[in-house]
């Protein structure tokens, strides 16, 4: 059974009045140039540019949210959820591999992987740490799409900063903050980063989250992806659940080997996971129905704290998925978030479509607000 009744889904598309969350932003944000990606071989534009961030951040502003400057935070946090040898790659790769001559040996200026420490390459030897940074991006990148440039490490560490901002605003006087995060986080792992990520700014909130007070935080995915990272840096957890809807892994979409319905939690986290696939061209309905199972979820757990990794490329136009989701779709999906009652973080993943991505991102967070205003649906 739907969780909105009829007339209060309608209410959820009509509504006006003032964005009020507040957006927290950092122009380092926008030094990340990605360049292309280098897929099935071959290099392809790329899709995740600072543009992105750029009309979202106008939308918002428009719609009269208040801007909110990131601050700077220690590493504690970040820490606490990524493996040091990772960071300190992030930081240095791309100086070292301009320090190993790799422009001119390579033919890019971009840091991009080309061998990878597989299991099947490995069958059972340690891994151990190459000299080379050409052979070492490979132990920390896992996929060959994900490159990294001049600004990149800048850029992602402030986006932890951002994230990490708006969990102080919502520990503050605001019941909800977004967090304009990019380059987005929720692919990568404790010890490696990929599909267009670099470091997981969704975990890093809902650690953070943790750390404020929270007992139990939930983590809803509406990413079109399955984002893997975040599932597993949190699978072996008790406190913090985290739920996905997105387009089938098993259909041939990325992340290809997680984010299937049996992943339900390992150890002390067992049944905090819960992974709904979907099939390609999941219009609003189903997509909601699907949000509904995890709404539902999240309730059942207790949680006092929500981190949304708020991913727009579900919609009908984005070239990254197949799935058909609309601006209605995302709004109800915003009210049915607010329903839950909780202090809630929300954090920009994916969503590539430019003409209509600041409208979708405005149309979650309108819905989130609507939402909030009612607790438990009330009217």
């Amino acid at each position: 059974m739907p969780y909105m009744s009829d007339a209060m889904q309608s209410s959820s598309t009509t509504s006006s009045g003032p964005l009020t969350i507040p957006v927290v932003w950092s122009p380092d944000c926008l030094l990340h140039e990605p360049k292309g990606e280098v897929w099935l071989g071959v290099m392809t534009p790329g899709t995740e540019l600072p543009e992105r961030a750029e009309v979202i951040r106008r939308e918002l502003v428009t719609a009269g949210a208040p801007a909110v400057p990131a601050q700077r935070h220690d590493d504690e946090v970040l820490r606490a959820v990524h493996d040091s040898d990772l960071l300190d790659f992030l930081e240095h790769a791309y100086d070292l591999w301009a320090a190993d001559g790799l422009f001119a040996a390579a033919g890019t200026d971009r840091v991009v992987p080309y061998v990878f420490p597989t299991a099947g390459l490995l069958d059972g030897l340690p891994i151990r740490q190459p000299a080379g940074i050409h052979g070492r991006a490979g132990r920390y990148g896992y996929d060959t799409m994900t490159l990294i440039g001049p600004g990149t490490w800048r850029a992602a560490r402030a986006a932890v900063d951002v994230a990490l901002t708006a969990v102080d605003v919502v520990g503050g006087e605001s019941t909800a903050a977004y967090a304009l995060c990019r380059p987005p986080g929720h692919h990568v792992t404790r010890e490696a980063y990929g599909g267009s990520c670099y470091l997981n700014n969704a975990a890093v909130a809902a650690q953070a989250m943790r750390g404020s007070g929270r007992r139990r935080v939930a983590v809803v995915d509406i990413d079109a992806h399955h984002g893997n990272g975040t599932q597993m840096l949190f699978y072996d957890r008790a406190d913090v659940f985290y739920g996905s809807l997105h387009v089938d892994p098993g259909a041939g979409w990325f992340p290809h080997y997680a984010g299937y319905r049996d992943e339900s939690g390992r150890g002390d986290g067992a049944g905090t996971t819960l992974n709904l696939p979907l099939p390609e061209g999941t219009p609003d309905d189903d997509w909601l129905a699907a949000l509904d199972q995890i709404v539902a979820a999240v309730r059942d757990f207790g949680a006092d704290g929500l981190v949304v990794s708020l991913g727009v490329d579900a919609a009908v136009d984005d070239p990254e998925s197949p799935l058909r989701v609309t601006h209605d779709g995302y709004r109800s999906a915003g009210l049915r978030l607010g329903h839950l009652g909780l202090p809630t973080v929300a954090v920009q993943e994916g969503g590539y479509h430019l003409p209509t991505l600041g409208t979708l991102v405005r149309s979650c967070l309108t819905g989130l607000q609507s939402g909030l205003a009612l607790p438990d649906g009330s009217a």
